[in-house]
């Protein structure tokens, strides 16, 4: 066979990145982030979000057990706003409504910011991304005039074209490239932080519900009639003793020897 001639072989031409000019890295540092930030943010939604109804299901049967020791043990094993929110609640049991509402309310609000966190970063890459595309094509449409400037001749070679075109062109394919998943990934996530949001204002009206009725029933004390007296005036109607009903009523008590 006859040899090749090294001369006739054609050279290698730019690789795509190096034809996409400076702008070309930025973007590329910019997915590179982008992909970190979604992996990051998706391994620690589905690590803290559970199954909020049959969770809570189960915290009431061991409160109805009178185990709170063991209730809030399950909440401190368990990752997740909801567990944080039920804890606060478990921990103010026996407290009044306010205290108990307030407890709740200051447990979400220092749970909820962690849950929105890099997600701003993440809007800010989808964003900035098609105007980093957008500066990468004016700079190779710059390049594109500077060849025509700088040619010599009235026209421009194909060859200076196509590096400013091919310049601008891949810049602003990358940029899109860049900000179109990082969107649909932001919202992604935003849908997953509303799921686990609902998830914890659920949890919250359930457990202060449970705590301020079923949890709260104490057994009457024995020699206690269920008579409500009638002359309490204001606030609400306290037992009296079936000892105390004729006085209440003005007639002299019984004597101790029962009836002459």
């Amino acid at each position: 066979m006859p040899a090749t001639d090294p001369t006739l072989t054609p050279a290698p031409g730019p690789t795509l990145l190096a034809s996409g000019g400076p702008m070309i890295w930025v973007l590329l540092a910019m997915a590179v982030v982008a992909a970190v930030l979604l992996a990051e943010r998706t391994f620690y939604l589905h690590r803290v979000q559970i199954r909020a109804r049959a969770w809570i299901d189960g915290i009431r049967n061991i409160l109805a057990k009178r185990r709170l020791v063991e209730a809030l043990t399950v909440c401190e094993e368990t990752p997740g706003p909801v567990a944080a929110v039920v804890k606060a609640a478990l921990l103010h049991a026996h407290d009044d409504e306010p205290r108990l509402r307030l407890a709740v309310q200051e447990a979400a609000l220092a749970e909820l910011p962690g849950l929105e966190r890099r997600l701003g970063a993440l809007a800010a890459i989808a964003q900035a991304a098609p105007l980093v595309g957008l500066l990468g094509t004016v700079l190779g449409m710059a390049s594109t005039f500077r060849a025509f400037a700088t040619g010599g001749t009235a026209y421009a070679t194909g060859a200076a074209l196509s590096a400013g075109m091919g310049q601008a062109l891949i810049s602003t394919a990358a940029s899109l490239a860049v900000a179109i998943p990082t969107q649909l990934a932001g919202h992604f996530l935003a849908g997953r932080v509303r799921a686990i949001v609902r998830d914890v204002e659920w949890s919250a009206n359930e457990i202060m519900r449970y705590l301020l009725t079923d949890y709260r029933d104490p057994p009457r004390a024995a020699g206690e009639a269920t008579t409500v007296s009638p002359f309490t005036s204001g606030g609400p109607p306290t037992a009296v003793a079936a000892d105390d009903v004729p006085t209440q009523l003005g007639l002299p008590a019984a004597p101790e020897g029962g009836a002459p």
